[in-house]
């Protein structure tokens, strides 16, 4: 049997186990130990064992549970209150107004929680029904919304850039650099096509009836303080070489306990939750980063990805076309899986092609979460989708389309990056090592 049949009646098995409601992490395990018992002559019983005790202790990884709890906490704390107050006197007379709020204020909670469900749940709960209350219309509040949250996964702290730095052997501290400048550039599309969407329809924006003196907005703007010194604290203390991502982690959490505790609505109570939150995520993600370890074990034992990337080679594809076909590849797996699945599962069946092509590992995961980006808000899987119907009980279809205007702008922030690949990589360079 070929490679490609091998290749096509494994992926069939894991769509299968996965239309069957068997966890994503266990499905990968299966199809790594049918791969390894069918096709190759390895011990499958014994390198399972190995792999995941081998697997089973990371120190990079051990900033994954601490940025998630870092989130959880924030999230139970009245940050995105004090944002609202924060940002909307500043607002209120751009081209676009408070639909703005939405955008920097999921730019500013995605800092902090690195999850993109949780920004646009954060987010949603205060910016919706206000700005519903003040009458801007749907489809720009979803929209914004909806595009906007997905900034979770690429600003950093983002935890999915932990997961591909984890799987790919890459530096975290370079690719939670290297995404600052992207995610910068989709906060100005964002708000340029909905500065552009208020300038050509006049009457679209609803007009403010508050007006602030400059004393008065500064005074709103205590409140982004505390939110602001932390970001930059974390990022800050990793660019400059100050602290590693776990270190600054452990920082982040210290400091959002401190910033929680200063609020009344955060107790005892909350921080449990927070705790209980943080601990269900984290032993997900690393159930899945285990199953994934086991399938890049089988799949180097069967040859697939080599001999995948030998024949993909050999319809001579130039590096563009090979992204243009990654990105529809990527785009209709986002349609059943969900974002962290997608890298642990093809990172180790797509990277040998990727560096065949001479594309960098660093360029290719930032361009790999700008893509899961786009399956976030692509039916019928997109979870920011899900998590918006569940806020505001407006149907799927309706939130999908008022998304889909946000989805192109993410595919232009794909070509563009692709076009200027400087836009990830000047920072990280900037580092040195």
């Amino acid at each position: 049997m070929s490679d490609p049949a091998i290749f096509a009646l494994l992926f069939g098995l894991l769509i299968g186990l996965l239309a069957m409601g068997l966890w994503v992490a266990l499905a990968l395990m299966v199809m790594a130990f049918v791969a390894m018992a069918f096709f190759t002559n390895a011990p499958e019983g014994l390198v399972l064992a190995t792999t995941l005790w081998g697997h089973s202790h990371s120190w990079p990884l051990a900033a994954l549970p601490l940025f998630i709890l870092m989130g959880e906490i924030l999230l139970r704390s009245r940050l995105s209150e004090d944002m609202f107050s924060g940002l909307a006197p500043w607002l209120g007379r751009a081209p676009g107004r408070l639909l703005h709020v939405n955008i920097l204020g999921c730019a500013i909670f995605a800092a902090v929680s690195g999850s993109s469900a949780a920004t646009a749940a954060t987010i949603g709960k205060m910016s919706v029904p206000e700005l519903k209350g003040r009458g801007y219309p749907e489809s720009l509040i979803l929209g914004t919304l909806a595009g906007s949250a997905t900034l979770g996964l690429l600003i950093p702290p983002s935890i999915i850039l932990i997961v591909y730095g984890v799987a790919t052997e890459q530096s975290i501290a370079r690719l939670f650099v290297a995404g600052i400048l992207p995610g910068l550039m989709l906060v100005g599309l964002f708000a340029g096509y909905v500065a552009v969407r208020a300038l050509l329809d006049r009457d679209l924006i609803p007009v403010e009836a508050t007006d602030f003196s400059l004393m008065e907005k500064l005074r709103a703007s205590r409140r982004l303080v505390p939110v602001v010194l932390l970001i930059a604290g974390v990022i800050g203390s990793i660019y400059t070489g100050i602290a590693s991502p776990t270190d600054a982690a452990a920082v982040g959490v210290f400091l959002a306990l401190v910033l929680a505790s200063m609020t009344s609505s955060f107790g005892w109570s909350e921080f449990k939750d927070a705790l209980m939150g943080a601990t269900r995520t984290s032993c997900m993600i690393a159930f899945i980063l285990l199953g994934a370890a086991f399938l890049s074990i089988s799949m180097g034992f069967t040859g697939i990805p080599r001999n995948l990337a030998a024949w993909i080679g050999a319809f001579e594809l130039s590096p563009y076309a090979l992204l243009a076909a990654l990105t529809v590849f990527f785009i209709v797996l986002g349609c059943f899986l969900d974002g962290i699945s997608i890298v642990v599962l093809t990172t180790s069946i797509i990277l040998p092609m990727v560096e065949a092509a001479g594309i960098d590992r660093l360029w290719f995961g930032i361009y790999l979460v700008l893509v899961v980006e786009m399956s976030q808000i692509t039916p019928p899987v997109g979870f920011n989708l899900f998590v918006i119907q569940g806020l505001t009980g407006i149907d799927i279809l309706r939130v999908a389309k008022a998304a889909l205007p946000f989805f192109a702008l993410l595919v232009l922030g794909a070509a563009l990056i692709t076009v200027f690949p400087g836009i990830v990589t000047v920072l990280p360079n900037a580092m040195g090592n």
